[in-house]
């Protein structure tokens, strides 16, 4: 059965390293014969969380930008795939915003019920993204009907392109071509 799947890349650089593993599982997932859309935050305009708690009623944030849309989009997808570099052993701040101002899905009837992440960093340890993989199921965690399906990390990767020989892009599409 064909799914929704929507992939935030939440990158401030377009054609950064997460977001070329992000295209990556995109790709598989459409081989596989899913509804892929893939939406990039590095370009959008998105306010913090105001913490008013008025989208608990409204399920409308009070704030309107660029969140609106992606939040609608996060609403109908069967599938959540989030993609970020790693900063200071955290996910983006570009990401976290946006999962806060997801805040109105909380009370809403959403369709979404497997996430995955993937994550890429300049150092290689396998426990640089534990945090951010940590915070995304924190999220995560808020909705029952959810869960972390599988998550990906490639580290080792600074530059633009680097992570083009470190076969972290097959997994990717292979981990997308599985859903």
């Amino acid at each position: 059965m064909s799914k929704k799947v929507l992939i935030i890349s939440s990158s401030p650089r377009a054609k950064g390293n997460s977001a070329r593993l992000a295209l990556s599982f995109a790709e598989g997932a459409k081989v596989a014969g899913n509804e892929v859309e893939f939406v990039s935050l590095h370009d959008k305009q998105i306010g913090f969380c105001k913490g008013c708690f008025a989208c608990q009623k409204t399920q409308r944030c009070v704030i309107h930008d660029d969140a609106d849309t992606i939040r609608e989009k996060m609403l109908t997808a069967d599938v959540l795939v989030f993609a970020t570099p790693i900063y200071y052993y955290e996910m983006s701040g570009q990401l976290k915003t946006m999962l806060d101002r997801g805040n109105p899905l909380f009370t809403a009837d959403y369709a979404f019920r497997d996430i995955y992440v993937l994550t890429t960093a300049a150092e290689d340890d396998e426990n640089v993204p534990k945090r951010a993989v940590s915070g995304i199921e924190g999220w995560i965690e808020c909705f029952e009907k959810a869960r972390l399906a599988g998550s990906l990390f490639c580290g080792g990767v600074t530059n633009i392109g680097e992570i083009e020989s470190s076969g972290k892009l097959k997994e990717a599409y292979e981990m997308g071509r599985m859903i």
